[in-house]
């Protein structure tokens, strides 16, 4: 069957056909790809295919959120965890626009994801109909692929196409648009998973002299320092990586989604890059002589201002998507293709090396970080307010550095992504590229259906807890064990800092006056328990990760603390405030 001149080949063709409902052939197309959980909310449009569900609950489980933002969100954080695609389910109209942030924030973090969402009657489309709204005009700049189906023999050929456009390559978000008569009407079932599409090509065909090219300049580096990004993950090579990096000696540092790639102790980990990134590999970006890229785009809150950016040094870039390529940044080798591929390639031709004198000059950086601001930030005295920074401290020490961290948006994320520590890949889940507040719950909770095994730890602030705090009803309904700390400090606490720093100190609606949280939550009967003090968080944080359900740990912490070090937005990476009086 063909559909805009491209025709998939196929495997796994089912021997048998049935002619059944639209609805149907959905449901058993998405049990055909593996799919065990969707996160979804039920409308009018997409009422069809929640009663063909309702017929295979043994299979999938549905999850009732209280919000298609919430679905979205859920969907991301289950398959940023388990290397599945995420699937929401979602209505016409108001419930596919509810969907537009979490589809965005897919599409920026590279997180595959299939939206189904419900439409009116292929008779009634641009007639504004009842909930109608022009789905596939609003997500087509916004999603890998976006398909509108009027057909019921169209949709087994969609969701295949779907699952393969949004797993492979570079993974990000489709959407199937279906109609309401699609959904209702029969067709033959016979399901045919993708494997081709005739222009598309995920994995591109890897360069051999461009191999060789990458690996002479690493031999001939005196100071070089690589740049891991999230790319290493998504491609499950983080296995590969740290081979190359052990026999290279190469240090490093990690963008925030791709901090967990490499356990934080591994001996040539520097931390984390960027505006509020450790201020070693940030200095020393600017001071190696061979940059090496992986997996990672060039964001601007990574390299600040591109005319001031690694100037000095030869830049590699690794690479799935050729559009990455001298977007932001110009390289002198581009090793295009599947890091999984590329990265044992190179190390095959890279000399064993180390390069002691060279890790020795990020040390005196680490220990000026250490004495002007972490030191302060974890072991502050008793007297002072509760900080951020020790209370992710002491949670991913009392979880041994095993959990999931989650995050929302704002200084409270910055700090869990500066403090958690991990030894396993795929443990830290933010919203990166979109920056989203409210993402952090709903997406705690697509993370623990993702990996139920693991403890998953959400961090919120009081501003981003409230714009998605509905989804205490999904937890309560389903009784999922998170453990959720909010760093409460009555701010929108990120553009509180900003305000103090560049607008001075004019608190131009940032100040918020916050309800009690504790009783919300038992309102939703989840555990809570609120600290002030000092002396309380130590028992309170054992009382959370023993309790068996949800609980909500609400610290109130220092009302106007700030996240250092800080680049400023679009400035130099080396130049760095670290605050507290202290200069670099």
């Amino acid at each position: 069957m063909n559909r805009d001149n491209q025709t998939p080949l196929t495997t796994s063709l089912s021997v048998e056909t049935e002619t059944i409902p639209g609805s149907e052939v959905l449901i058993r197309s998405l049990m055909a790809e593996g799919v065990d959980t969707i996160f979804g909310y039920p409308g009018g449009a997409i009422m069809p295919v929640f009663d063909a569900l309702y017929d295979h609950k043994d299979k999938i489980r549905h999850i009732l959120v209280r919000h298609e933002q919430g679905a979205l969100h859920a969907a991301q954080g289950y398959a940023r965890v388990s290397e599945k695609v995420g699937v929401a389910l979602v209505t016409s109209g108001p419930g596919a626009t509810n969907a537009i942030t979490g589809i965005t924030d897919a599409m920026m973090d590279s997180t595959p994801l299939v939206v189904i969402a419900g439409q009116v009657n292929s008779t009634l489309l641009g007639s504004d109909a009842f909930q109608e709204a022009d789905v596939i005009g609003v997500t087509q700049p916004i999603t890998k692929w976006a398909y509108q189906v009027r057909r019921a023999e169209d949709i087994a050929w969609a969701v295949s196409r779907a699952f393969y456009i949004a797993s492979s390559g570079r993974p990000g978000p489709v959407v199937l648009d279906i109609a309401k008569d699609a959904q209702v009407l029969k067709c033959d079932y016979a399901y045919q998973k993708t494997t081709f599409l005739r222009s598309y090509h995920p994995l591109p065909e890897v360069e051999e002299d461009k191999i060789k090219m990458a690996a002479d300049l690493i031999n001939s580096a005196k100071k070089p320092f690589a740049l891991i990004g999230q790319g290493v993950i998504l491609g499950n090579a983080e296995e590969e990586l740290r081979a190359f990096l052990e026999k290279g000696g190469i240090p490093f540092g990690s963008t925030i989604l791709g901090l967990s790639a490499i356990p934080s102790d591994h001996p040539l980990n520097q931390g984390m890059l960027g505006m509020h990134g450790n201020v070693a590999p940030n200095i020393k970006t600017n001071e190696c002589d061979v940059l090496i890229a992986i997996g990672m785009r060039f964001d601007d809150r990574v390299t600040g201002d591109l005319k001031t950016y690694a100037k000095q040094a030869k830049v590699i870039h690794f690479d799935i998507d050729l559009a990455e390529m001298d977007k932001n940044v110009k390289t002198t080798v581009k090793v295009l293709g599947d890091a999984k591929q590329t990265l044992p390639m190179v190390t095959r031709l890279i000399e064993n090396k180390s390069y002691p004198e060279w890790l020795e000059e990020f040390k005196p950086y680490e220990q000026k970080e250490y004495d002007c601001i972490i030191k302060n930030e974890l072991y502050p005295e008793n007297g002072g307010e509760i900080k951020m920074g020790e209370v992710v401290n002491k949670v991913t020490e009392a979880t041994q550095n095993k959990a999931i961290c989650v995050t929302d948006v704002g200084q409270h994320q910055m700090m869990a992504t500066r403090y958690f520590k991990y030894n396993q890949s795929r443990s830290m889940v933010t919203s990166g590229g979109l920056g989203t507040m409210g993402f952090g719950l709903p997406a705690g909770i697509g993370a623990k259906y993702g990996a139920p095994g693991r403890t998953v730890c959400i961090f919120v602030g009081d501003g981003g807890l409230q714009m998605t705090i509905q989804e205490f009803g999904t937890i309560m309904e389903y009784g999922i064990d998170v453990k959720i700390i909010l760093l409460n400090n009555n701010y929108l606490g990120m553009v509180r800092q900003w305000q103090e720093l560049f607008f001075d100190e004019r608190y131009s609606e940032t100040h918020l006056k916050n309800p009690d949280f504790i009783k919300i939550a038992d309102a939703y009967n989840i555990r809570g328990r609120k600290v002030t003090q000092r002396a309380e968080l130590d028992a309170a944080i054992q009382e959370m990760l023993q309790h068996k359900g949800a609980y909500l740990l609400e610290v109130v912490v220092e009302t106007k603390g700030m996240v250092y070090p800080m680049v400023p937005a679009g400035g130099n990476i080396t130049n760095i405030i670290l605050g507290n009086g202290y200069t670099l």
